[in-house]
């Protein structure tokens, strides 16, 4: 394995460096007022300021770098890594003026690989552009929605149409007004095997019986900078059968291709805000001298600062390799890696953000530094494309499995 940068990626970087120091940096606060001014606060991606970066973005080249293939940028995953961890050190701001923020790049991801051409033409066009926003509706409030197949929503045809009931929530992005298409997973027949009951369909916002009916809040935090968590009412709603995303009983396996990609950009970014959280853990330890000496001369502030770059470097490591394997064997063939990574990051990033805002003592917990939204966002993702007792779960399996063969293996030698 070999993580050393091609040229074309170390353009992409010096180009993205240079970005975020020159544009993104200085207009994060500015970012941050516009969206308590803003008529609708959730209306983010029509921020000024946020417009003006994503055209600076565009014709810098920095547009789309998540996307594989001729739709988007063309990266491998090892290619995106180090710039998705760049875009990670401004969560609010970065991913968003790229159009790499989820869950648009997760929904683009699917369409790209599943949507057939009039979807792609009327849904993922306008997404590559940045022309609207997208969300992924799975996750429902009466079921435990870890395990995917307990989905209840309901999607039964009806001559020409699908007529979908149910009830979704915590679905990322949906707030905001410019959320123009909804990816809907829900039960076409729960006759089937239970990995086969599952469909994905796609619904416009405006469709009659859609309700938007609440937002919900994470640790307080509205979380207006990726379009908010909604609750979603579907109540009869009727779509043509064309808005079906591949065939009936495939939305159980399209979603599981979707969350994969997901959940290592997720991981890359998570160590772009380690990445911060360090620097300005060491700024703050070197400036603030309690009782007489520099805090950074403190022996425990000096262990969370080691401790805190053997984690991120372990995670690097850890993720890079993970996206190679992405890039030779494929997601299935990564599943393993994949799980492992998305167990370890937010966790480990979690760990060094608590330490930095321990560090910033009271400034720490407020909006006056970067620490307590990312602390907040870092948490969350702990449950964000599955939660960590699930990966935990399929990990052990998947590792007692492999070890019973290389028993018999040796047994049979």
């Amino acid at each position: 394995m070999d993580f050393s940068l091609d040229e074309r990626t170390e353009l992409l970087k010096k180009e993205l460096v240079d970005f975020m120091y020159g544009h993104v940096y200085p207009n994060e606060e500015a970012y941050a007022k516009e969206l308590e001014s803003l008529e609708d606060p959730y209306a983010w991606s029509q921020a000024p300021t946020l417009l003006k970066l994503r055209a600076e973005a565009r014709s810098r080249g920095l547009w789309n770098l998540f996307l594989p293939g001729e739709e988007g940028a063309g990266l491998t995953n090892v290619q995106y890594a180090p710039l998705a961890e760049i875009t990670g050190r401004s969560r609010m701001l970065a991913p968003a003026a790229l159009n790499c923020a989820a869950p648009d790049t997760g929904n683009m991801e699917l369409l790209a690989q599943f949507g057939t051409q009039e979807q792609k033409e009327k849904w993922l066009t306008p997404l590559l552009n940045g022309e609207i926003r997208s969300a992924f509706a799975m996750t429902e409030p009466a079921v435990a929605s870890s395990d995917a197949t307990n989905v209840e929503t309901s999607i039964v045809r009806e001559g020409d149409e699908y007529v979908i009931n149910g009830t979704k929530w915590f679905i990322t992005g949906a707030m905001n007004p410019y959320c123009k298409i909804f990816i809907v997973m829900g039960k076409t027949d729960p006759t089937a095997e239970r990995h086969k009951q599952q469909s994905q369909i796609l619904v416009p916002r405006d469709t009659p019986g859609l309700t938007v009916k609440r937002a919900m809040r994470v640790f307080g935090y509205e979380d207006h900078y990726d379009g908010g968590h909604a609750e979603i009412e579907f109540k009869d709603v009727r779509v043509p059968v064309s808005n079906i995303i591949g065939s009936e009983g495939e939305g159980f396996a399209i979603a599981q291709a979707r969350l994969g990609p997901g959940r290592i950009h997720h991981c890359m970014r998570a160590i772009g805000m380690a990445e911060r959280a360090i620097s300005m853990m060491c700024e703050r330890a070197d400036t603030r001298t309690p009782f007489g000496k520099p805090l950074s001369d403190q022996g425990v502030v000096r262990t969370w600062i080691a401790e805190s770059r053997v984690r991120v470097e372990q995670l690097r490591l850890m993720v890079m390799k993970t996206a190679w394997l992405m890039d030779t064997v494929g997601n299935k063939g990564a599943h393993t890696e994949i799980q492992a990574i998305k167990i370890a990051t937010p966790a480990a990033v979690e760990w060094i953000l608590d330490k930095a805002i321990q560090v910033h003592g009271a400034a720490g917990l407020s909006q006056d530094t970067f620490l307590a939204g990312a602390f907040a966002g870092t948490r969350s993702l702990r449950f964000a494309d599955g939660p960590d007792e699930v990966h935990l779960n399929a990990l052990a399996r998947s590792e007692l499995k492999r070890q019973r063969a290389r028993r018999e293996a040796r047994a049979n030698a």
